[in-house]
Parts: C-alpha cells; structure tokens; sequence
C-alpha cells in the first residue's frame, strides 16, 4: 500500500517539535468537542498544550466510527504534511461480538480458533475506525492470582507461541485487507511472572530462565510478523521494560530483526520515576528513547523533554528520526496515507456486530473452550429432564470477561436462557441463591426448594468479570462469597448435579471437586456463552477442551506447574510420607487438575506407543508413533501430547516439556496412528552460557492424554 509516499522525505520536513509529536499518544477525549470542558485537567497533569495535542502521532480508544472519522477530519485539517493519525485499542477477544477469554481459547488446544477470533474481532474494529489492537498478550503464567492470566493461553511455551502466531495471523492477516488490522504483541517482557501474582509488581530471574521459558511466545509473534510490540510495566534485570536497552534493541531489535514500532503501556514511561531509575521527566525521555521506546502512551515526557535533550547533545535527534519513521511507515503500510478513513463505515459496522455469522464462529469456539474436568454418569444431559439453574451466575449477562471494552451485556445470552432455548422454557426453573460475593444466606431455602422440584441441577457459580482482569489479583482464588456453602447446601440433596464455572483464572475448587458428581469450566465464554454451555451440556458438542494452566489443590501450592525441575531431593510417591524431601506437609505436590487435562463424553485407548529408533544423531530425525482408539460410544475429539524429558543435561532439566500435539477426532471403535517427528531442535536448551544447544546424552519421549497421565519410551542423542 501506498508505495509512492516517501516517508523518509516527509520525516525531513518535518519540526523536531512536529516529529516528537509522531511518538506521542493520547486518549480520544483530548480530541472530543463534547470534552473539552472536562479535558483541563488531564491536559493540566500531563503539562501539554492545545498544539501538542493536534501533533500526537495516533489516538487510544475512540467510541465509534464516526468519533474516528471526525477527529481524524479535523487532525489532518490541522496538519501541515497531512500525516493521518493511527486509532488503538485494546480489542483483546472481541469488538463488540465477544469471544471467550484468551486463557478460555487457549483451552480449546486449536490455533484455528484464535485466527477465528482476530478476522472477527479485526473486522468490527476496522470498520469501527481501529487500525492497532493491543493483541495478542503472550505472558506466559505460572500464578493464577495475578488477574491478567485471563489474557494469556497459559503456563506452557510451546503452547503460547503457536497461539501467538495464530492471533497473529488472524488479526494482520497479509495486510491486503481492509479489514486487517495490526496486532501488538505484549507485554516484552515477562510480565507474567510478577512477584505473588501482584499486578505491576517486580520481576526477577535469570537471563536463561526468561529465554527458556518467558521469551519464546514474543518470538514467535516477532517470526509471524507481528508488526508492534508493548512495554511491560515490570521490571527486568533491575531495569524497568521500558527503559531497558537489553529488551528492546539487544534483544528484540539485534537478536530477533525485529524493525516495527514499540509502544509503552499506559504511563509506563513515566513509571520508571517511582520505579527509582529516573529522578526526572528528562531522565525519563532520554532512557526510554535511547532503550528504543518509539510511543509513549499517556505520558507526555518525550513532549516536555527530548527537544530540550536533542538541543543539549543529550539525545541524538537521530534516534529520534528512526522512531519517527517507523512509525510513518507503519501508517504508510496500512495505506493511511492515501486514504486517512480506511475501512471505516459506521453503517458496515452496525450491520457485522453480533450478526449471526459471528455469532456461530463465537458460539464454535466458546464450545471447543470449554474443560471437562469431572462426570460421574451425570453428563451429557437429557432434553426431556426438568433443569433447576441456582446460584448467582445462573441468569447473569455478565460473562464477558473484564477485558470486553465494547460489549455490549444486553446482547449476551446467559446460560439460563441457553438451556431455555435447547429445552424450552417450561423445563427450566431458576434460583439465584446468594451473590457472587456477600453473606447472605436468605436465598439458599428457595434454591433447595427448586433443586428438589427438578431431576437435574446446574449451580452456577464462580467469579465476577472485574474480579480478574487487569488490576485483578487475588489473595484468595476460592469461590468467592458463600458460594461454596450454596453448593453444598444443593449438593447434600443429592439429585445429579453439574456445576457450571464462570471464570477468569484457575480456582481452588478442591473441596468443591470432592463433592460435585460433575465441573465443567466454562471461563467467560462471551456473547453467546450460554448457547455454548447447553451445546455442551446436552451433548450437541462433546467437550474437546484441555487446560493449558494446571488448577492449584491449594493457593499454597502456587507457582505449580507441570514443567519444572526434580530437585534434589524429589518427593517420589505421593502415598508413601518421607520427610527429608521436597514436599508439603500438609498439601500434595501435584495440582487439583494437572496441565493439559480434559475429559468429553468418550473413551480413547493408546496401545503401541514406539519410536523409530533408540537412538539419533544431530541430522536425523526420530519418528514417535502411537496408535489412538475410541473406545466409546459417541465421536469424539482427543487431544494427543507429546512430552519430551531431557535426563541429564549441563543444567537441570524439567520434568516434562510439551512438544507437540496433534487433535483426531474419532467414530466409536475407530483406530488411527498419531506420528510425531522429533529434531534436533526439540532437544535444544540454553545453557549457562545462554547459548541454544542440544546435548547428547539419554532422553524420554512421553505421550498421553495429559501432562500426568503419560507413556514412556527412553531413547538417546549420539
């Protein structure tokens, strides 16, 4: 697009005041006439003027289509080279037709449906006037406190880079689209593992633990062609992101190639002041654009300070010129230049939110989200059972999840109203029972009175959407409120029972669990999120989800993770008590529901699991093969995972690391054979020096239905 615009001969025309302006972003508001009265403060607090204002290079969060055009009219009216404004937003699963959170697609284990939700969610949001969503947030995590793990695919690395990748594709596209827009990757770097799962808190680990396992999904964004990457707000190495020169031009820039734009979190810039690394606002410009920041979000240093820095010999303009022109030229290829309005139209875009198109792809991917993690005989359900829907989430639009910006509640349908629609409504009855926090019990008599009129109970349980999210850490991940002694008010009546999650991180449901004849975890499955519960509960969809983030036994626990080291003293046996090894005294090592984990309405068996050869040199390659059965009564879809242990190695190894893996879905008695190749490459690890190395010696190759549940074969590099 727009191959006769010379960005390089725009950028020497242009004031060093016009080109600092090109680094600076600012909320809607400031543009909004209906505003401008309320704006005096913050232009007050960020020290800006009015003409500071009309040269910020590109926009956060404007309302609608016509909000973009109008402001984007009145920008270049303004401007003296016409350079049209770039519009962001944080479309993380869904403009307005809302898809499952992110933790919830990565549970579906499919790439395919995180492309599926960037093209749909990349459409509303283009012709909405966004041309940047703040998408994918690749954080690997390993502490369900912290609220954001609702943003992320989970604790796994290989697992979250293939999900990078598929985000991706789905909102860029290759950029001939109009309705394609540009993916951000965040947060660079390891934002995920934030100190007790405190949001914004400090982060610390060694350079080969962030490049094991924290950098890799930020990579595979970079390999995909991601085109912008965000700041994190943590601290790396003592240094906070965003004034980090190792992050940003060591290793994204000189390391991995990468030449787009890098963009602060909201105010991240100006945080490194109470971080302790800067004592001033000049302090505070000259270490963000010489770590290779090229907008600032929300905080206005660079317009206070690097003209005065450039002026002094303090900062070179030059690095000012190529922040400058890679964001000129990230305008340049999406063509804003010859047409500053894009794909925006208001009337398109009223006609495609929640149309019945993207209605069915939500409702597809919301039921591949969803994880079984218990049945004892009591799903899949009958249409022909009277149904009590008690508790608090029962009948709640609120299923959006925190991050759902332009969703609209109202056009949500909540899970009784799913049931209605598969059943009928005369066979539904509803108790709220308690809400979702508070003590009050005066419900629970009516929720055991309809739970006794039906055959069949779902209770309705779990979190609020501003419970989790960012700023969203959580102390306590139990069911809050009395929920749990709801459900064990309605269980101790003993009618089959399921218990429905809404969710947007793993809960300590270990009591719950022990109890409850069947769980499924919903998560916030979004718009259509109770048709999708019922397609899964009747049995419409069989339940394909595995988790890609283990479920605690208790808060205690965490981190645990499936992929961690033996120490040197391993608890072997979880029945048999020894002292004097790596153990809780009162708490099982292993999670409540491990890693990869999920249960559906069929059976699989795994019979002649082999590998090709006990052995491999550097160029060959071994063939793991396994053969994979249904050995139940309906079809359904297995997920099969490959694991791979490194035994001994120069530096500890985990236990188990994931692979691969591959999804058959099978008729009943259907047999197929599952083959993974293993390289080289998977062998591959850093070692103390940081370099990426395969080291021979003795290796096991696992496969299983999950990260616990595993066969194993050993074999050897040569």
């Amino acid at each position: 697009m727009s191959s006769d615009i010379d960005t390089k001969t725009i950028l020497k025309d242009l004031t060093l005041e016009e080109k600092i302006g090109q680094l600076q972003q600012l909320a809607s508001p400031f543009y909004s006439a209906k505003a401008r009265g309320e704006i005096t403060g913050p232009l007050s607090e960020l020290g800006i003027t009015q003409e500071a204002i009309w040269q910020s290079g590109s926009v956060l969060g404007v309302n609608s289509a016509e909000e973009a055009s109008e402001i984007q009219r009145k920008y270049i009216e303004k401007s003296r080279h016409k350079i049209p404004l770039l519009f962001m937003a944080d479309i993380i699963h869904g403009y307005r037709t809302i898809f499952p959170i992110p933790l919830a697609i990565g549970s579906s284990w499919n790439p395919e449906n995180a492309k599926c939700c960037g093209e749909v969610s990349g459409k509303e949001a283009a012709l909405s006037g966004i041309h940047v969503t703040f998408a994918p947030m690749v954080d690997l995590v390993r502490d369900p406190r912290w609220g954001r793990v609702m943003e992320s695919t989970g604790e796994d690395p290989y697992l979250n880079s293939i999900f990078a990748e598929a985000f991706v594709e789905g909102f860029q596209g290759d950029m001939t689209d109009p309705y394609n827009i540009i993916a951000c990757v965040k947060h660079f770097a390891a934002y995920g593992a934030g100190e007790a799962g405190r949001e914004y808190n400090t982060v610390d680990m060694s350079d080969r633990h962030l490049r094991e396992y924290y950098l890799p999904a930020y990579k595979a964004a970079i390999e995909a062609g991601v085109k912008m990457v965000m700041t994190s707000f943590n601290t790396v190495h003592g240094v906070p992101a965003s004034g980090s020169s190792y992050l940003m031009r060591d290793i994204l820039r000189e390391e991995w190639g990468f030449d787009g734009v890098v963009i602060s979190d909201w105010g991240a810039i100006g945080e490194m002041i109470p971080h302790g690394v800067a004592a001033n606002s000049e302090e505070v410009a000259q270490k963000a654009i010489e770590a290779g920041v090229d907008i600032e979000m929300m905080t206005s240093h660079y317009v206070l300070s690097l003209k005065q820095l450039v002026e002094e010999g303090k900062v070179s303009e030059s690095l000012i010129d190529e922040a400058v022109l890679r964001v000129l030229n990230l305008k340049k290829e999406l063509g804003l230049f010859e047409n500053p309005y894009r794909a925006i139209d208001q009337s398109k875009a009223e006609r495609a939110y929640v149309c019945n198109e993207h209605r069915k792809a939500v409702r597809e991917v919301a039921s591949e989200s969803m994880v079984l993690l218990k049945n004892e005989q009591v799903l899949p359900l009958n249409k022909e059972q009277k149904i009590a829907i008690i508790g608090p989430l029962g009948d709640r639009n609120d299923i959006l999840g925190p991050w759902s910006w332009k969703g609209r509640k109202e056009e949500t349908v909540t899970l009784k109203e799913g049931i209605a629609h598969k059943v009928g409504e005369t066979r539904v009855t509803f108790a709220k029972g308690c809400g979702i926090i508070g003590d009050d019990q005066l419900g629970f008599e009516e929720a055991k009175q309809v739970a006794l009129a039906a055959d069949v109970v779902i209770l309705a349980l779990g979190e609020a959407s501003n419970m989790s999210g960012e700023g969203g850490s959580r102390a306590f991940i139990t069911l809050p409120g009395i929920q749990e002694d709801l459900a064990k008010e309605i269980l101790a009546l003993g009618k089959p029972t399921v218990v429905v999650l809404f969710n947007g991180r793993p809960l300590e449901i270990t009591r719950l669990s022990q109890i409850a004849p069947a769980i499924l975890e919903a998560w916030f499955p979004g718009t259509e999120g109770g048709n999708a519960i019922a397609d899964v509960l009747y049995g419409d969809v069989n339940p394909v989800g595995r988790l890609p983030i283990s479920f605690p036994y208790t808060v205690g626990q965490i981190p645990v993770y499936y992929n961690c080291y033996n120490t040197g003293r391993p608890k072997l046996s979880e029945t048999e008590y020894m002292r004097y090894v790596s153990h809780f005294l009162d708490s099982p090592n292993k999670p409540l529901y491990p890693f990869g984990y999920g249960l559906g309405y069929t059976t699989f068996e795994y019979t002649d699991f082999q590998l090709s050869a006990t052995s491999m040199k550097r160029i060959e390659t071994l063939v793991a093969t396994v053969k994979v059965k249904n050995t139940g009564s309906v079809a359904g879809t297995e997920t099969v995972q490959f694991y791979i242990r490194d035994l001994v190695g120069s530096t500890v190894r985990p236990l188990k690391e994931l692979k691969g893996y591959k999804q058959v879905t099978l008729i009943p008695e259907e047999e197929v054979e599952v083959t993974l190749e293993i390289t080289e490459e998977m062998l591959k690890f850093h070692n103390m020096k940081c370099e990426f190395v395969a080291e021979a010696g003795r290796f096991e190759a696992m496969v299983g239905t999950n990260s616990e549940s595993l066969e194993v074969i050993e074999f050897e590099l040569v």
